[in-house]
């Protein structure tokens, strides 16, 4: 298993080469989306805006839903993960979301993956990167991971 965390940026988005599939974290009351998820919207056209605006997807804890990236990410699969509200989740919640798209992503057989992490104000940098390290890169063994967050989480992710 390798791993690499960049800061959320449309460059990092783009440079998402030889992937599977990237799965955005997306809080149900964060509009515009932020960080990575917002940077992966703005390639998708704002399909993932959409789908929120549309009610088909919000963002709350257990929600999943699949998206073509139609040629416009280098991973042909984006998965949007609800987390519930971005000023309430908790480390419990965090846990459970990155549980469920591990799963997920078995499931799907996907090997190389992003997650893009959104900025989560409840828990604290050191908090949020342990428990993306615990619950998801960690027990991630089919490949590559690349985590797409601020550069405080991600310092919490490094080795």
């Amino acid at each position: 298993m390798a791993s690499v965390v960049k800061d959320p940026s449309l460059a990092a988005v783009d440079g998402l080469d030889g992937l599977d599939a990237v799965v955005c974290l997306v809080p149900e009351d964060e509009r515009p989306l932020q960080g990575g998820a917002g940077f992966v919207d703005f390639r998708l056209c704002g399909a993932l805006s959409r789908a929120l605006a549309g009610g088909f997807f919000v963002g709350r804890p257990g929600e999943r839903l699949l998206m073509p990236s139609e040629g416009r990410l280098a991973a042909p699969m984006v998965f949007a993960v609800g987390v519930g509200a971005a000023r309430s989740v908790t480390a419990l919640g965090l846990e459970h979301a990155l549980s469920g798209a591990r799963t997920m992503l078995e499931q799907a057989k996907v090997q190389q993956v992003a997650l893009a992490v959104p900025p989560l104000p409840q828990l604290e940098p050191a908090t949020a990167g342990a428990v993306i390290a615990r619950a998801f890169v960690k027990p991630w063994t089919a490949g590559r991971v690349v985590v797409l967050a601020d550069a405080a989480t991600g310092k919490a992710l490094s080795p």
